[in-house]
């Protein structure tokens, strides 16, 4: 059936798009069914059936996107770029740094509003904007929602189709602070297109302007034009490089690139090598290898502390797979922010083309598995978290890469769990708890899950019975994080398993409170059951 203009489309046509989506997805790609079930969608396939007769075309597209983003797969997206379905688009570039979001970048016809923070969207707080707009987007976890969804806010027809606006219209009030001061303006979109970005970096030039003072850049925002390039730091002793995609860059392939590298490294007086992922994509995974391997070979910086690599909201895709096997074969020191993708993925998608509408549904196929399954998680996390405000980057700081040319193995525990189990193991039962407490309070292991590390092992301790150590790891766990339900469970499976009962009915209704409709509830409520 030759595909119409999304605009003709009546609401039988879109139904019948949808049916195919979902049989396509039954039939081809039922393995995607691993964080929705196939009821659930389907649940959701019924409700948006139902919908259509009463939506916009643009409401509908929506409803398909959603649809597609609930696998929380980022390689599992619908084209709603592709101009199927009108869109457009306001001229501003987001950024969410630690102190909220801001305009990164805006369009010359509104230079003013660089660098200014965002409040409201149409008088709605950006928070609940945020939260409205996230089932859209097709997140593994929260960093590809900073690195990749927030861009969703600037287009008006999700805004209305997520109930942000109250109709589909071109003109947006935003509320903004700058300056302590407190302003409405109102922009008005333009038909989407490519904004002058480059690794989500506005390029700032004759139409568009920068919120950061662009007489001097970081490193890493130098030679963005390059997909990789080092630079020697001499007072530091460190080699400085930046690769932004998997990719080939037009001066020397990656081997070439990396073979110089690491003969600079051999020839010259460097004491650190301090790779910067943080803007890469990805690209093709296959082209990692000489990268692995040169970092083995290159024993020089091979070792804790002499090897830092920068991660972040960006770092995605065949990049995650570089990162996953940076962590596995060498001694890499992670700064930054957790990475934007799980750590075992679906990627490599194929289009799956809807008959009437012609809208792309691009459907993940390949399972990368780099980690044993044990081993998955939302994201690789790093040893050393580092943030970024506006102001920092309005005055050209970098945070991880001064935390990375700082570090000193001798100064830091990469791995907590193992460092604290070695105290308890060795006599210094004394120890475990205050340095745990520092550990926690630290922000260099903001993106440590203590709660989860403690409860694992705490949970080990009692499946061998040995249950004076489960009791000491589960009930620190008790006291540095009373408010988690999964806590309570963990206690009231020792209570039991000491045979004190009313305490571990007390536990597990403990859990039941805080977590009455969750996971965690209603294994609180089982247990209580059994007992």
């Amino acid at each position: 059936m030759p595909c119409l203009q999304a605009q003709e489309l009546n609401s039988q046509q879109w139904q019948q798009d949808l049916d195919y989506l979902q049989k396509t997805i039954h039939d081809e790609y039922a393995f995607l069914f691993k964080k929705i079930t196939a009821s659930e969608f389907d649940e959701k396939v019924g409700a948006l059936r139902a919908a259509i007769p009463k939506l916009e075309d643009h409401e509908v597209m929506v409803g398909l996107a959603r649809l597609v983003a609930s696998f929380e797969y980022g390689h599992t997206v619908l084209g709603y770029w592709e101009g199927k379905v009108p869109l457009h688009e306001l001229p501003i570039v987001l950024y969410q740094y630690d102190d909220g979001i801001f305009i990164q970048g805006v369009h010359r016809d509104y230079a003013e509003l660089a660098g200014a923070r965002l409040l409201e969207i149409e008088g709605m707080p950006v928070a609940r904007v945020l939260e409205l707009m996230r089932p859209v987007i097709p997140a593994e976890n929260e960093m590809f929602v900073k690195a990749y969804g927030i861009h969703y806010l600037t287009f008006p027809e999700f805004l209305h189709a997520q109930k942000i606006l109250s109709e589909n219209k071109r003109d947006i009030t935003l509320t903004l602070e700058e300056d302590g001061q407190i302003r409405r303006e109102t922009l008005s979109a333009v038909p989407a297109e490519r904004f002058p970005r480059r690794y989500g970096m506005v390029i700032p030039g004759e139409d568009w302007v920068e919120s950061r003072d662009t007489t001097r850049s970081p490193l890493y925002l130098r030679q963005l034009d390059r997909i990789s390039y080092y630079e020697y730091l001499p007072e530091e002793k460190a080699l400085y490089v930046r690769q932004s995609q998997i990719m080939d860059d037009e001066k020397a392939d990656i081997p070439t690139f990396f073979k110089g590298v690491f003969e600079f490294i051999e020839q010259n007086d460097v004491d650190k090598l301090i790779l910067d992922l943080r803007l890469n994509g990805g690209g093709n995974n296959y082209k990692n290898k000489p990268i692995v391997t040169g970092v083995i070979r290159t024993e020089k910086i091979n070792k804790p502390g002499k090897f830092m690599v920068i991660i972040g909201r960006r770092t995605f895709s065949a990049c995650q797979n570089l990162v996953n096997e940076l962590s596995s074969y060498t001694n890499a020191v992670f700064v930054g922010e957790p990475t934007a993708e799980n750590i075992n993925f679906y990627g490599d998608n194929r289009p799956a083309t809807l008959p009437n509408s012609g809208l792309n549904a691009y459907l993940s196929f390949a399972w990368w598995q780099d980690k044993p399954q044990w081993e998955n998680g939302p994201w690789l996390a790093p040893h050393l978290a580092t943030g970024m405000t506006f102001e920092q980057y309005r005055t050209n700081q970098d945070p991880a890469l001064e935390a990375a040319l700082a570090f000193s193995d001798s100064t830091f525990i990469l791995n907590p769990m193992d460092h604290l189990t070695e105290l308890f193991t060795s006599g210094k039962v004394d120890q475990v708890k205050p340095t745990a407490a520092r550990m926690i309070s630290d922000p260099n292991y903001a993106f440590y899950n203590f709660e989860q590390a403690f409860d694992k092992t705490a949970h080990n301790l009692l499946k061998s019975n040995r249950l004076d150590e489960s009791y000491f790891v589960f009930s620190m766990n008790a006291e540095f994080f009373p408010e988690r339900a999964g806590v309570w469970n963990g206690m009231g499976a020792i209570y039991a398993k000491q045979g004190e009962l009313e305490k571990a009915r007390e536990a597990y209704q403990k859990a039941l409170s805080l977590d009455p409709g969750g996971q965690d509830g209603e294994e609180a409520r089982r247990r209580l059951q059994e007992l």
